[in-house]
């Protein structure tokens, strides 16, 4: 393996959208190389590793890649020695403490001593009733963390959700949160100042493709005329690059970035002010 070496999720609720945007930020990579453990892209300028997500800081932090994409949930469970670098703000979760709906605890104040506790985040579980100062029994699970209850091994758990559909159809209620986690980029601390302009780089790479994404380029014939306020409600990174026509002197070409949310109401008011020729294209990267 070759360049940068990078682990993410090889299935899962992160899976997707990692690859999506490793994608968008340039690494040429094709789904069917998930398949595989590991695979480099055609530059040579990174190298893909795909393992569970609950391995990957431990990858990390023993050198085996030198970032790692994984959930902050998992980075806080490992306890693995990594550092957070990048917040990618995706696959937002939160965890929480969670009873049956008939159970008479309302919030975690109500929680008894000694209560039996289903999770597979046994160490975050551990450290939040030991900062309340109650005395718990942690029963690690691996999956299916929501069914304990009805099952009789456990009296509440603490468990990850995003909508809380899973906990609703079963019949359990969210009496309190431990935390949000969000899909993060990791990095072992310690790096050399060349792994650093590394990092830096692909940092910046899956930065631009994240701001791309909410953009549009659009392109428009316009009236002279209609400069003053097309600039009202079109000013792009600062103001749209206006470009003149080579026979007609009373027209210009515009160019601008548009938040995507406001690309048709854009195209309505231009449309109004006499554009023609309207082109919109897709932003790939977007660099500040």
């Amino acid at each position: 393996m070759s360049g940068l070496k990078i682990a993410i999720p090889n299935k899962g609720r992160l899976s997707e959208d990692v690859f999506d945007l490793l994608q968008r930020a340039g690494l040429s990579i094709s789904k069917q190389e998930k398949r595989k453990l590991y695979t480099s892209t055609q530059d040579g300028n990174y190298s893909i590793i795909f393992v569970r997500t609950q391995d990957i800081p431990s990858f990390v932090s023993d050198g085996v890649t030198d970032l790692g994409i994984t959930g902050y949930d998992v980075m806080q469970e490992t306890e693995a020695e990594a550092e957070m670098i990048y917040n990618l703000n995706f696959g937002g979760c939160k965890m929480v403490i969670a009873a049956k709906e008939e159970s008479p605890f309302n919030n975690v104040n109500d929680i008894p001593e000694n209560i039996k506790i289903a999770t597979s985040f046994p160490n975050i579980t551990k450290k939040y009733f030991d900062k309340l100062g109650k005395k718990v029994h942690v029963i690690e699970v691996s999956g299916a963390t929501e069914v304990t209850p009805q099952l009789g091994l456990a009296d509440i758990i603490v468990d990850i959700t995003s909508t809380g559909s899973t906990l609703k159809s079963n019949k359990l209620k969210i009496i309190g949160e431990i935390l949000d986690s969000t899909a993060v980029v990791i990095g072992r601390p310690g790096i050399s100042e060349t792994e650093k302009n590394k990092i830096d780089a692909f940092v910046r790479a899956i930065k631009s493709a994240m701001a791309a994404e909410e953009k549009k380029y659009l392109m428009a014939n316009v009236p002279k005329t209609a400069l003053p306020e097309i600039k009202k409600f079109l000013p792009g990174l600062s103001s749209p690059t206006v470009i003149g026509l080579l026979d007609e002197p009373d027209n210009v070409a515009i160019h601008v970035v548009v938040e995507k949310r406001h690309i048709y109401e854009s195209i309505d008011k231009l449309k109004q002010l006499g554009a023609t020729g309207i082109l919109i294209m897709t932003v790939d990267q977007m660099i500040p």
